[in-house]
């Protein structure tokens, strides 16, 4: 049975076990060991997938229920007329220890703590894999000319926390490189998320101006995911130091960033916002903080404002379905015209 999606889903608890585990399964290596990670799609991409041309990834939110994602991005590819003879629906399951205890799962099963996956973060076991290292995989796979032929743009999309995953991870990515060098296109779709990635100590103030954020009334204000300090292991050859810091935006100013809004995800107190002091410091709530955001970049780069684009779905709230089922949700998935 499906897991419930939106409502439900972002007000349900999400320390308990999923309901589904995905049936296929993505092989992840890297130097510090392997494991594997449960995978939703559409046909066995791992096989043989010469005639897609778009792939489309999209990430679960903190409850990892995968397989409710993975019937958005079908219903969402049939809204925008679609083809699943060409195009590729992945989504990968980032597991929490209890989901692989409660499904008996192979100890090769990688689990994270319950949301650190949304950051980047190691998994608990079997190896320390950082879910990001996962995302890379996946591109590393795609980029195949003999398994992709056809492959001509990729899409990286996700919703609350899966938004985190993709804003994070467009800030640090080190698996784009292979889509790059064979000149396929890559974007990334970024809808509702609770907090975004700074990359300096400014702040919104409460005239809504950007001025440096007084530390003492949150130390943790510019740390990982909240800002560049502290980064996680995935990204510790930067270190930390302000010329790569700088180097980091620099990437991310130039790559294709869609941020995707509900003009109603404006509840202060809605049970799945981040309400830490550090999220707080980026502004009261989703929509808040996501419009702060775009002003931020647009200050910083206001030569990237054909890369990064910010729309507001009016009368969509914290609902993924409205979300990406809207005009702007479908042409950020699928390229259809809005």
């Amino acid at each position: 049975m499906t897991q419930p999606l939106i409502t439900d889903d972002e007000r349900a608890p999400n320390e308990h076990p999923v309901a589904v585990v995905g049936r296929q399964y993505l092989r992840v290596e890297t130097q510090t060991g392997s494991g594997t990670v449960p995978v939703f799609a559409n046909g066995n991409w791992l096989v043989s997938a010469r005639d897609v041309k778009r792939a489309v990834i999209l990430i679960h939110g903190r409850l990892r229920n995968a397989d409710a994602y993975f019937d958005l991005a079908e219903r969402a590819c049939a809204l925008a007329g679609g083809d699943t003879a060409d195009t590729l629906l992945i989504v990968p399951q980032f597991l929490a220890s209890a989901d692989v205890d409660a499904h008996s799962l192979p100890p090769s099963t990688l689990h994270w703590e319950w949301t650190s996956w949304m950051g980047g973060g190691n998994a608990e076991g079997p190896a320390p894999i950082s879910s990001f290292e996962v995302l890379d995989t996946i591109l590393r796979t795609l980029a195949s000319r003999e398994q992709f032929a056809s492959l001509t743009e990729v899409v990286i999309a996700g919703h609350s926390g899966g938004g985190q995953v993709v804003q994070r991870y467009a800030v640090v990515t080190r698996g784009e490189a292979p889509l790059v060098a064979r000149g396929i296109a890559l974007r990334y779709v970024v809808a509702n998320p609770s907090s975004y990635v700074y990359f300096d100590a400014m702040r919104p103030n409460v005239s809504g101006e950007f001025a440096v954020f007084d530390a003492t009334a949150c130390p943790s204000f510019n740390r990982w995911k909240y800002g560049l300090e502290d980064l996680p292991a995935y990204a510790s050859s930067y270190g930390g130091n302000p010329d790569s810091a700088g180097a980091l935006e620099s990437l991310y100013a130039r790559r294709d960033v869609t941020v995707l809004l509900g003009g109603a995800d404006c509840d202060p107190q809605h049970p799945a916002l981040d309400r830490s002091c550090a999220a707080q410091a980026q502004g009261a709530h989703r929509l808040a903080r996501g419009l702060t955001y775009a002003r931020y970049m647009a200050l910083r780069h206001p030569e990237s404002a054909a890369k990064h684009r910010t729309f507001v779905i009016d009368g969509i709230g914290h609902d993924a379905k409205g979300i990406f089922a809207s005009p702007p949700g479908l042409a950020a998935l699928f390229g259809v015209a809005s």
